[in-house]
């Protein structure tokens, strides 16, 4: 499949994830940007890239929407209200999938986070799942998971093709975590690392996650596909703030606690078999991310 001359709906389109993406899309499809858009600046920005703004709450009832081929799901609330969370992850998304059922495909973006933990062990598709998250976004993981079912059923009920990707770490010129990690050891704050180290997750860098978009809805099917989504290549929070060291002379204080994330492998066999591997190795990823971002901390 190849995305060129098609209509595109992406939501949560000022996120870090969906900026690559409308980078990439724009220039050669009709491309929609649905999201709360509150401020004026925004707007002005999609507009720029020659994205279509649409304003709407996915906590809210949806606008009329224009037909569409593909749906991007990238949107989130992270308020720490269950009430709204769910209304808006859960609900908005079966109510999404439920207006765009002319859609060719849709794509709806999970997270690992809806794994229970379990140490160091690689989680894959049928492993079990639990509240992650709860530590640092406590609505996060459970309101994940009753998006994941919503739009499960609402792809049975209104027969849209569907894929599920449970996004590890996305990172990329727009940020990341990794990023956000430079900018602790930049301010000198220390870094909450979860006592059960190493800490590894895949992070998957942009270049990655769009070259994987049409394969993604590709594999979209009733019932929906689901499938881990990451980077082939894993490292740890510890691997990553120490090789940012390196680049930059700044020192990680990693402060070791039970109050923090704990190590989420993927078991990327499914997506390996279906997506290939990743191209772009972490080191080269953030190194091109400081280098993107801040360049006046680069040292090597």
């Amino acid at each position: 499949m190849e995305l060129r001359g098609a209509r595109i709906l992406v939501t949560g389109p000022t996120s870090q994830v969906a900026k690559a993406v409308l980078r990439a899309l724009a220039p050669g499809n009709r491309v929609y940007g649905l999201g709360r858009l509150r401020k004026p600046e925004e707007r002005a920005a999609l507009e720029a890239q020659g994205v279509e703004p649409i304003a709407a709450d996915l906590s809210e009832d949806l606008p009329a929407l224009p037909p569409v081929d593909y749906v991007l799901h990238f949107a989130v609330v992270k308020s720490g209200d269950f009430d709204r969370d769910l209304r808006a992850n859960a609900e908005g998304s079966g109510r999404l999938v439920s207006r765009c059922r002319s859609a060719r495909a849709f794509l709806h973006v999970s997270s690992g986070a809806v794994y229970e933990y379990a140490g160091h062990a690689p989680r894959a598709e049928d492993a079990p799942l639990g509240d992650n998250h709860r530590v640092i976004m406590p609505t996060y993981s459970l309101s994940k998971i009753a998006a994941e079912a919503t739009v499960r059923f609402a792809a049975r009920e209104f027969g849209v093709p569907t894929t599920i990707a449970r996004l590890s770490v996305p990172y990329g010129d727009a940020g990341g975590w990794p990023w956000y990690h430079l900018m602790m050891m930049k301010a000198g704050v220390s870094i909450p690392v979860h006592r059960d180290a190493p800490n590894v997750y895949n992070p998957l860098h942009e270049d990655d996650y769009v070259a994987h978009l049409p394969k993604l809805l590709g594999l979209a099917s009733v019932p929906a596909t689901t499938l881990n989504w990451g980077g082939s290549e894993p490292a740890s929070v510890e691997e990553w703030t120490a090789y940012l060291g390196e680049l930059t002379g700044l020192v990680p204080k990693l402060e070791p606690t039970e109050k923090a994330l704990g190590s989420l492998e993927l078991d990327l066999t499914r997506m390996h078999e279906a997506l290939g591997r990743t191209t772009v190795g972490w080191r080269d990823g953030i190194k091109r991310l400081v280098q993107a971002r801040n360049p006046e901390l680069l040292r090597i």
